[in-house]
């Protein structure tokens, strides 16, 4: 069978995607820092312009901006992660307690309301909680160095996130403009009109689904703060911003967010005004979350189906790790344009229309 020269075209450009597929697999934990750059410098490239607008060399607008963004996220470590310990100290002393409330008054709730029969030994799981979270930190460490010491990949992941980033941050930053211009002699000049008007969709959708993210994070920190605050929570502010930022994860961080708080809430508050202050202050969350801020400031958002996004979370995160998680909506974006491009140009062809 002999082919046609087009064919063989499609079959080579088959086979570099299969390729590029491949690498992205094989490569995942090499490549997670260069992609997380891409995206980075995607996010600062407005600021920069703004800043060579004004005639501050590019340089030096690249090295404010990304200085700025690194400030900015060591400064809200440095402010959560000593909180985040005294938290973790004050569920080490007050857990076994919580157990020993559940024991006693939920379990006789649950035979007497609902007719079920579960038997715990409160006294052995007080002394296993104990035992294991006298110890939490110790064993988190040597958890941590054991990662370390598992092999290249986990010190690549590692190196890449912390050093990497930043440094291929800035020079894709510094270098942006003649990047993008090589990439547009590469495409075809019959195709050029056709790119710049798919590109400039993606872009704008991509900008408003980072604005309009970033917003909505910021707004739901200082509710959720707030709320925690007249629930009576004494650490409500890394509690609430926590939940805010989580927000930038689907339903996952939503739930890690939870969690925490309902945890936390039964710590401090007793375990029914504890579940029932983190259910309200959720449930408003959530509403005010879905039917206000996010029609209001993000749209549509990207148009995915929620199993899409679950699949595509899934997808990244197995590829690129929790970099991978953060990235995959931004990539789905990219890709649900190109597909409902696709679709629009195939119920315009002709094979669709043809009647035999």
């Amino acid at each position: 069978m002999t082919l046609s020269p087009r064919q063989r075209q499609t079959l080579a450009w088959a086979a570099v995607g299969a390729l590029l597929l491949w690498a992205l697999t094989a490569l995942g934990a090499i490549l997670t820092p260069f992609a997380a750059a891409a995206i980075l410098a995607y996010a600062l490239q407005p600021g920069v312009t703004w800043l060579t607008g004004r005639r501050v060399p590019r340089a030096i607008g690249a090295t404010l901006v990304l200085l700025a963004a690194l400030l900015a996220v060591i400064a809200i470590v440095l402010v959560l992660v000593p909180i985040v310990q005294t938290e973790i100290g004050q569920i080490r002393q007050k857990l076994p307690l919580l157990v020993q409330a559940l024991t006693e008054r939920l379990l006789p709730w649950l035979r007497q309301t609902l007719g079920l029969e579960i038997r715990l030994d409160a006294a052995e799981i007080r002394a296993w909680l104990t035992r294991h979270l006298a110890n939490s930190g110790e064993d988190w460490a040597a958890a941590a160095l054991a990662y370390v010491r598992s092999g290249w990949s986990a010190a690549i992941e590692i190196v890449g996130l912390v050093v990497l980033v930043p440094i291929v941050a800035f020079y894709l930053l510094l270098d942006w403009d003649r990047l993008m211009e090589r990439l547009r002699e590469l495409v075809p000049p019959r195709w050029r009109a056709h790119s710049a008007d798919l590109l400039g969709e993606i872009d704008t959708l991509l900008g408003q689904y980072m604005r309009g993210q970033l917003l909505v994070m910021l707004a739901l920190s200082a509710f959720y703060s707030l709320g925690l605050l007249l629930a009576g929570f004494s650490l409500w502010l890394p509690i609430g911003v926590l939940t805010g930022l989580l927000v930038a994860i689907p339903y996952l961080g939503f739930a890690l967010g939870l969690v925490f708080a309902l945890i936390t809430g039964m710590l401090e508050l007793g375990p029914l005004p504890g579940i029932t202050a983190t259910a309200v202050v959720y449930g408003l969350g959530q509403t005010i979350e879905n039917f206000i801020l996010v029609p209001r400031l993000v749209g549509e958002r990207i148009g995915l189906h929620p199993l899409a996004v679950i699949l595509a979370l899934m997808i990244f995160g197995a590829l690129f790790g929790i970099i991978g998680v953060l990235l995959a909506l931004p990539v789905s974006a990219v890709v649900a344009v190109g597909a409902r491009r696709v679709h629009t140009a195939y119920l315009a062809s002709e094979f669709y229309h043809r009647e035999q």
